[in-house]
């Protein structure tokens, strides 16, 4: 159990390799987690991964272990962006170019501004049904009723506690079955989550202003991305991540690859775990010989 103080907060984060010190001489993964849930979600994928690469997760203000009491963080992207940068700082990782940064869902904007921030530690980056969209008045209508869907389930939040609506909760998110162990600590996360920091998280993911900023940045990442997209996804519509992969694929100078799964939902990462892990390891491993061979050109430039 490790905790990094800051005057945001006393951030809970789990590193691989402090149980296997060889892990430090492994690639890192960072992992930035979505709305209203605790760094637990990533621990199957992590278990796969950490055989090769030190991983990484935390819990951001407002969601699991982290203690907010007595400080005074701020709900926005900057303010996440913050305490996520404190602990890439914190660890050394901005050092040397060694680091994959994965966002899941409203973590995928966090993620956008790590990897903008830390360009020249960035390795890969990895965007999960974290998509972008144009204006119009279907999206306007959308997003209001996203809204309103926010609003409801932060006063009524522990109604998601008893069935029928816990499983209702889930199957929401996930199109397919997902270990029980995980419908418990999803429902736990959210319904124990700061009211204040979910709240304005909710709200800041569907911000006209905080999404045109998001499609901007996303847009000018230079390193290697990797666009996940669960197609049965009920809960971000994952048209919006096909659409990230098509106007980067366009207008990005870095290569942009797109991992698109038919029959999973918003968690991927519980609802497929081996093959989800299996696609991060490829781009993981495409973005390493990306910068491989680029070495050379460098070199020669100097």
């Amino acid at each position: 159990m490790s905790y990094l103080e800051s005057s945001r907060c006393k951030l809970y984060y789990e590193d691989t390799a402090d149980s296997d010190p060889s892990g430090r001489e492994k690639p890192v993964v960072l992992f930035v987690n979505g709305w209203a849930v605790s760094s637990r979600y990533w621990k199957p994928l992590v278990n796969i991964l950490s055989a090769e690469y030190r991983c990484i997760t935390y819990d951001q203000s407002g969601t699991g272990k982290t203690i907010i009491q007595s400080y005074k963080p701020t709900f926005t992207i900057q303010g996440f962006t913050d305490e996520a940068g404190a602990l890439i700082e914190y660890l050394g990782l901005q050092r040397s170019r060694e680091l994959h940064i994965v966002g899941h869902s409203m973590g995928g904007m966090v993620a956008t501004e790590l990897c903008i921030r830390y360009r020249e530690a960035l390795l890969s980056a990895t965007i999960i049904a974290c998509g972008i969209f144009e204006e119009n008045a279907f999206t306007s209508l959308g997003l209001m009723f996203l809204g309103g869907l926010i609003d409801f389930s932060m006063h009524f939040r522990n109604i998601f506690l008893h069935e029928p609506l816990k499983s209702l909760f889930i199957k929401r998110a996930a199109s397919k079955e997902i270990p029980k162990e995980y419908h418990d600590i999803i429902i736990e996360d959210f319904t124990q989550s700061d009211k204040e920091a979910t709240n304005a998280v909710g709200k800041f993911s569907i911000d006209p202003e905080a999404l045109r900023a998001y499609t901007r940045h996303v847009i000018t990442i230079a390193s290697p991305v990797l666009c996940c997209v669960g197609v049965a996804d009920n809960t971000i519509p994952p048209e919006g991540t096909i659409s990230l992969y098509e106007r980067r694929h366009t207008e990005s100078s870095a290569p942009t690859r797109l991992a698109k799964f038919n029959d999973l939902g918003h968690l991927p990462m519980l609802e497929a775990t081996a093959e989800f892990a299996c696609e991060l390891k490829k781009h993981f491993e495409f973005a390493e010989q990306f910068y491989k061979k680029r070495a050379p050109e460098n070199t020669g430039n100097k």
